[in-house]
């Protein structure tokens, strides 16, 4: 199937988050209070919850993988065209302005005939993170990404962990480790996504994060190209817009 599928009409993505404050303490009482019972269930779960007790504050760094708890400061996209990826990203502290942005240039990529959204694990976090925050933020949700009445083959979400998985729903695979096993330059060569929190709240370094996601974006679409059998973009094939 997939080699039925032009690379031209899909959107590649990536998206970074962190918590909605720099730290716990700064949380409005309210979301302070509903973050410790969460915090409960998380160490609760946590296999080294035995070995050492942690405290809702102590896991606060957690926060920014839930989309009640977090915000969206950068979202990477890339697309084929004319034999080379062009990479744009849509970055800064205001996420409803980056969302705004991000679904005015969804909309246009349906006018152009994109078919397809690729993200790693899009599934379970890309793709739902976004709709969850622009429901917060009062934007209408692109067609694109609408779920809502979509029979499961309407969906046109494309994942390249689900793809791996080859319907081994227990098996999670990095990106990292997938650019590894099939010759990709590793995206994870400067920071991780256990590293975006800090680097943003403490080190105030966007640009660096914005940098790792697009890097992650690459990844993603070099590894889908592999999964055709093609062979990956260079370097001086990529241009940044």
């Amino acid at each position: 199937m997939l080699e039925n599928i032009n690379p031209e009409t899909i959107l590649f993505l990536d998206i970074e988050t962190v918590p909605m404050t720099s730290r716990y303490e700064e949380l409005p009482d309210p979301f302070k209070r509903l973050w410790d019972k969460k915090a409960v269930q998380l160490i609760k779960s946590d296999k080294a919850a035995d070995e050492e007790k942690k405290t809702p504050g102590e896991i606060f760094q957690r926060a920014g993988i839930y989309a009640e708890f977090g915000k969206i400061i950068c979202i990477s996209t890339g697309i084929f065209r004319n034999n080379s990826l062009w990479i744009k990203s849509f970055y800064g502290d205001g996420e409803k302005e980056i969302l705004l942005e991000f679904t005015e240039m969804l909309e246009k990529a349906r006018e152009k005939r994109f078919q397809y959204l690729c993200a790693h694990n899009g599934k379970e976090f890309d793709y739902p993170y976004l709709i969850r925050r622009m429901l917060v933020n009062g934007i209408k949700v692109p067609a694109i990404l609408d779920l809502a009445g979509k029979k499961p083959w309407e969906v046109n979400h494309l994942d390249t962990m689900e793809l791996w998985k080859f319907g081994d729903f227990k098996n999670y695979t990095s990106l990292e480790l997938l650019a590894n096993l099939f010759g990709i330059a590793s995206p994870k060569d400067d920071i991780d996504g256990g590293d975006v929190a800090a680097v943003y709240w403490e080190d105030h370094d966007l640009q660096r994060i914005v940098a790792y996601c697009q890097k992650d974006v690459k990844t993603i679409a070099d590894l889908f190209l592999r999964f055709q059998g093609k062979p990956v973009i260079q370097e001086n094939q990529v241009t940044y817009v």
